[in-house]
């Protein structure tokens, strides 16, 4: 006889999140479906409703868990690191986490997306973003212009991804170009 194993709320929370994150990642904050996600991570819809209130509340926490995982990511990557040095293990790391989790990449895209129109959306944007910010900066210490063409580097990055240019055995010229000057490593 086997037996059911009970899960605490902040299990089945951690669950739904990653059902959400998928679910928002492929069709969006309006086109996803809780109904979806409930069924994904196992649990009845209103279930669902109760452990996050409303589907708003539900891809708020879905926003915040991908950039927690982002900068987490990065402060993995930079420990013990400072200056150049952490950035480029940063910048590494978050390369390996859009590699790994493409899942990561399409959700991000949504969200921002989604922060369009939104001041909910925007503001959790805006926090998660701002985390990163000035945990990196922090770790770093490299100057302002410096820290603005990482970061600028990073968005660079989610836009060759989704154009998947990164994937292609022969690149058309333009796309060469592009992913040539990301990485030179001009010190400019």
């Amino acid at each position: 006889m086997t037996t059911a194993t009970r899960h605490t709320a902040d299990e089945r929370r951690e669950d739904v999140l990653i059902a959400a994150v998928e679910e928002f990642a492929r069709a969006g904050f309006h086109g996803a479906s809780t109904d979806a996600i409930a069924r994904q991570a196992g649990i009845s819809q209103p279930y669902l409703f109760r452990l996050f209130g409303s589907k708003k509340d539900l891809y708020l926490a879905s926003v915040r868990r991908c950039f927690r995982r982002t900068l987490e990511s990065m402060q993995q990557a930079a420990e013990g690191l400072r200056g150049e040095e952490a950035l480029s293990a940063m910048g590494e790391a978050y390369g390996v986490l859009l590699k790994t989790d493409p899942t990561m990449l399409q959700a991000q895209l949504q969200t921002y997306a989604a922060a369009l129109d939104d001041t909910d959306v925007r503001q959790a944007v805006r926090e998660g973003y701002g985390d990163l910010y000035t945990y990196v900066e922090r770790v770093s210490g490299v100057s302002a212009p410096r820290l603005a063409r990482f970061f600028a580097m990073g968005m660079l990055f989610n836009v060759v991804g989704a154009m998947g240019l990164h994937e292609e055995e022969t690149p058309e010229p333009w796309a060469v170009r592009l992913m040539a000057g990301c990485t030179d490593h001009d010190p400019e």
